[in-house]
């Protein structure tokens, strides 16, 4: 055993809800820990879209401007082609908020940016390559976690133990708890394209015959997703890499030969899209926020922000109880009572958009035309402006507790 830890809040997994949670629960003064079993957060094909509901807790957090500073591209409008025909589906720039719009930002700038700010605190502890692996219990109640470090296996004893693993979560698994699955009838391929030099552009969505894409651009690169049905890409890959070539360069009206840089299939990233929820978040001296509670499908990018969310919540309800050593149970209930609306309601819109229109979509043999209330939008934009206040703003919007704001 390389060695115990004590702290008031262990949290595994270093991602948005993660990350957010133990900063704001160190800036309010709670020991916090939080694990994360990479050694740095570069990876590819995160979620990278930080919408005005997040841009909004790094302005009340007074973080905004420093957040800013980094590297990012701005979409204030969102639109798409459905078939040949060109639509405007959402205008952020009537939002209420002071950064009406969503950033584009790399996952790993947006994590390397809380984990430094988290620093700032004495109470704040991030441990890189330090993988959350099983629970310490004392009869029905969590009182610690088991990880493995670099210098070998650790226990850490805590007041409160976070998942935030991810929608593969290890220690909602050994928690026993139960997640329903909501369904999703396609997955995702991510790649990246270069850009040209000065080449502009905007972030869209292209809807086809049977075929579905989406190009985010990155500055010096696209960032692209080619949407197939569940279970689809070995066919996918059993065609070949030049079909697969010729299919997204057709999609995007791009010249084949831009895709030469998709060279192998180790240059297209599978995300085996998944919708859950769990039944119940937490147990006395454990609960689950972000994916590990909620996994989210991509549409609308708005998992990292629901994530976001959590944390917000989480910390608001949790920080005074476990400063003062008076946690309880109710109080996880009590955010689970927070949450669990808004993911209800974010997970019905995303199931209705996969079910009555991505999957009629991919079985398309003709140019599908722009549906009723996308031609309504056009003719009236001001009804732009409601798609975008669920996406940018998304249901019930958390604000950081005045205690934590004040707090430095």
């Amino acid at each position: 055993m390389a060695g115990n830890l004590e702290t008031q809040c262990c949290i595994a997994g270093g991602g948005p809800a993660g990350l957010m949670l133990g900063y704001l629960l160190a800036r309010a003064g709670v020991a916090v820990i939080v694990l994360e079993k990479h050694a740095d957060f570069l990876r590819d094909f995160r979620g990278d879209t930080v919408h005005p509901s997040t841009l909004e807790v790094m302005a009340e957090l007074g973080l905004i401007d420093r957040f800013l500073a980094l590297p990012h591209q701005k979409v204030r409008k969102l639109g798409a082609m459905v078939g040949d025909t060109p639509v405007m589906i959402a205008d952020f720039t009537h939002l209420p908020v002071r950064e009406p719009y969503i950033a584009m930002m790399p996952q790993w700038d947006f994590l390397n940016f809380v984990a430094s700010e988290g620093a700032g605190y004495e109470t704040f502890m991030l441990r890189m390559s330090t993988e959350a692996t099983g629970l310490i219990e004392k009869g029905d109640t969590v009182v610690g976690v088991r990880a493995m470090s670099p210098e070998g296996p650790i226990e850490i004893r805590a007041d409160l133990v976070v998942a935030a693993d991810g929608r593969n979560s290890v220690l909602r698994a050994r928690a026993g708890l139960v997640v329903d699955d909501l369904g999703a009838p396609m997955d995702a391929l991510w790649f990246r394209v270069p850009a040209r030099p000065g080449e502009a552009g905007e972030t869209m969505g292209r809807v086809g015959a049977g075929s579905i894409l989406v190009q985010i651009f990155r500055g010096d690169y696209w960032q692209c997703a080619y949407v197939i049905p569940k279970g689809a890409f070995e066919t996918l890959k059993a065609a070949g890499l030049a079909a697969f070539r010729e299919t997204i360069a057709a999609g995007l009206k791009w010249d084949p030969a831009r895709l030469a840089t998709i060279a192998s299939w180790d240059d297209v990233s599978l995300l085996t899209v998944r919708v859950d929820r769990l039944r119940q978040w937490y147990r006395q001296g454990f609960l689950c926020i972000g994916d590990a509670a909620h996994a989210m499908s991509p549409i609308g990018g708005v998992g990292v922000n629901l994530a976001v969310q959590d944390a917000v919540a989480a910390a608001n309800r949790l920080a005074a109880p476990l400063k003062a050593g008076t946690l309880d149970v109710e109080d996880l209930k009590a955010v689970q009572r927070r949450r669990l609306f808004p993911t209800r309601v974010t997970q019905a819109i995303q199931l209705i958009a996969q079910n009555r229109i991505i999957g009629p979509v991919l079985e398309l043999k003709e140019q599908p035309a722009p549906p009723r209330a996308l031609r309504l939008m056009q003719r009236c934009p001001v009804l732009q402006r409601l798609p975008a206040r669920v996406l940018g703003l998304g249901v019930r919007r958390e604000h950081v507790a005045e205690f934590i704001r004040a707090a430095h």
